[in-house]
Parts: C-alpha cells; sequence; structure tokens
C-alpha cells in the first residue's frame, strides 16, 4: 500500500504527479474558526516556485493556489480543507528519451521494481512537484501555532559553509539563496554557473530554527518531536540525512560539553546552550527547535552517466529538460513547511492530552 498522508491529528494528504493536470493537498484536522484565504497561502508558495532566477530550474508555474473546500466566509469550518494548484508548463516530450532508461540517482529503477510501470515524464509521483503541496499545507500548519517563528536557510552548497558569525536574518531575502551572509551567497553564485554550466549539480544543508515553542509538545516514545521531524524532513525529495541540534556533532562531545546546563530565571529555566536542539527525551524544552538537512545534489544532469535499459542492456543516461543546478535552494520553503506541519500537530496532540 502507498502512504502518501502525512500526521496524526493534522493529517496533510497529497496528490498529483509531475506532469498531470494538478497537483493537490487535503488538510484534514485543522481547528474551525482561523482565518485563511489563498493570499495567506500564496506568499510561501511564491517563495519556492521554479523559474524565479538563473540558479533554478527554468520551468514557469505560477503555483497559483485555489482552496475548494473547508473554508466559508473566510474561516476554517473544521471540515477538510482541499488545496488545488493547475500543472500549466510542462514539457513531458524532454523525456520521452528516459522512457525506457533509468536515470541513476532517480526513483525510476525502485518505483518499476514495485509497480511494474512508472511515469517517466518528470517523474511522476516522485518528482519534487509534490513538495508545492507541502508548502501550502505547511501555511494553514502555521496558523495554528501563532507563538512559533520559523526560520530556514541554506547554510551549505557544494561543500562551501556560510560563516556563522557573519548571520544576517535580513540577508536571507536579499539573495536568490536563502543565505544570512552575503558573502557566501556572493561565491555560490559562481559554484552553481561552474556545476550549471558543465552539466552537474550540488547539494546543500538547510538549517532551520522555530523560536517560540512552549516546553511540552511531543511524547516519550513513539510519537517524540524530534522522530516526527526527522520522518517529516526525510520525506522531502533528494533529503539523504538529518540532524536534530549538534546531531552527529555530539558523538564528538563529552558529557559536560554536551549538558545544556540550566539555571534560574524570571520566567522558568535558562539554558546555557542548545545542544539538544529544543527536544529532550522527544518533548519540547522552550529553546529553539533546531534542524539540519541534507539535500543530495540533483540527479537530473546533462553529464552522461552509465545506466542500464527497462530490458537490462547497458547505456548512458543524460536527463534533457529543465533542472534545479541545486535542489536545496528551493527545498528551504519545504523544509519551513514540514517544521511548521509537524509542530501544528503536535501542539494538537498535547492539547487534545493535556488540555
Amino acid at each position: 500500500m502507498s502512504w502518501n498522508t502525512f500526521g496524526r491529528v493534522l493529517r496533510f494528504t497529497t496528490w498529483g504527479e509531475s506532469h498531470g493536470a494538478a497537483i493537490g493537498a487535503v488538510v484534514d484536522g485543522c481547528p474551525p474558526g482561523l482565518e485563511l484565504a489563498e493570499n495567506d497561502i500564496q506568499p510561501f508558495l511564491d517563495a519556492r516556485k521554479p523559474g524565479q532566477n538563473k540558479f533554478t530550474t527554468q520551468r514557469k508555474e505560477p503555483d497559483a493556489v485555489r482552496i475548494l473546500s473547508g473554508v466559508f466566509e473566510g474561516r476554517t469550518t473544521g471540515t477538510p480543507i482541499s488545496l488545488l494548484i493547475e500543472n500549466t508548463d510542462q514539457r513531458s516530450k524532454d523525456y520521452s528519451e528516459i522512457a525506457n532508461t533509468y536515470r541513476p540517482g532517480h526513483a525510476d529503477y525502485a518505483y518499476d521494481a514495485k509497480y511494474g510501470f512508472r511515469d517517466y515524464r518528470g517523474g511522476g509521483r516522485s518528482s519534487a512537484r509534490e513538495t508545492a503541496m507541502r508548502v501550502a499545507a505547511g501555511a494553514v500548519a502555521r496558523l495554528i501555532i501563532p507563538e512559533a517563528s520559523i526560520l530556514g536557510y541554506v547554510a551549505e552548497i557544494g561543500g562551501d559553509k556560510a560563516d556563522p558569525a557573519n548571520f544576517d536574518p535580513e540577508e536571507i531575502g536579499r539573495n536568490p539563496f536563502w543565505c544570512p551572509d552575503a558573502e557566501a551567497a556572493e561565491r555560490w553564485e559562481g559554484l552553481i554557473d561552474n556545476a550549471r554550466k558543465a552539466g552537474s549539480s550540488l547539494g546543500a544543508v538547510v538549517e532551520c530554527v522555530a523560536s517560540g515553542v512552549p516546553a511540552g509538545w511531543g511524547a516519550p516514545i513513539y510519537a517524540k518531536l524530534d522522530s516526527d521531524l526527522a520522518a517529516g524532513m526525510m520525506s522531502i525529495n533528494a533529503v539523504k540525512g538529518v540532524e536534530i541540534g549538534d546531531g552527529f556533532d555530539a558523538a564528538r562531545l563529552t558529557g559536560e560539553q554536551n549538558a545544556d546546563a540550566m539555571s534560574p530565571g524570571p520566567d522558568g529555566p535558562e539554558f546555557a546552550a542548545n545542544h539538544a536542539g529544543g527536544i529532550a527525551g522527544g518533548i519540547s524544552t522552550g529553546q529553539p527547535v533546531a534542524c539540519r538537512v541534507a539535500f543530495k545534489p540533483t540527479s537530473s544532469i546533462l553529464t552522461p552517466v552509465e545506466s542500464i535499459t527497462r530490458d537490462g542492456k547497458a547505456t548512458q543516461v543524460r536527463t534533457k529538460g529543465r533542472h534545479d543546478p541545486c535542489v536545496g535552494i528551493r527545498g528551504t520553503p519545504v523544509v519551513e513547511a514540514m517544521m511548521a506541519l509537524v509542530l501544528a500537530d503536535h501542539k494538537l496532540l498535547h492539547r487534545a492530552q493535556c488540555g
């Protein structure tokens, strides 16, 4: 059985393919009475949509969202919210040459092995086009968690890291890379340009921090906030690694170095550090919830790669069409959306148990 639904109390289901007529999402479990209109969702989609600059795919999709249900007189009704985006700029002919060839790094072979056939037009259901609906659903989720402020940004491209000492949140919206370091953004222009011209691609690391999350969201064992965050982030196309807080670096610390020391404060405990990423024992501590998400290089490249045909013959494949030279750039709004969806779900779970 395929699984297209995420969440427990706040659940969203996505549907559609890269080159189908439309893509969509159904968000269920949203509380009633929240103000919601298309213009509450559209800015987040505009941040993710393709064709905005030369560093992303040149597919031109307006990604204009329509709300089909679940809203009456500008407010959510508590019933399923159906969201739809039409696909308007498909070029399926770009994929005719790989109809019977597996593209290394893509899900072509895995899908064929599972289902016995595949939609080769842009990857069909496995395309990152699906993530537009996560962003739309995430915009709804943000209405449920007004106390949380979510900020995502690119921290690394092609092994070149932004300098934390140069961190400027205002800079994130000034460059095409969602980069908080102006100097790194300038370097990345050359990196991505060179990769694109060479018919190659680069990976990226996206960081996401949610401030204002109160202590108490999450559960100790099978509904840990960090395990759900990891699952949500790993479900994003091209993501191959997730770290919560210090992540793998925590394994290189001693116990006293890794401990987030606490002291009394006027509004509760004050923490000397946040190695745990705002989560302890699967439950939020009141500190910022922080994660890092690793995106692999885009698999659709013009450089020929050894592969096989559907009938098992050796061949070489190069992927034509319009593709992101670094998929992690447009992955940033998707990471923010998954953070919002997980946090909103856990807020509702916490309210259900603890009032």
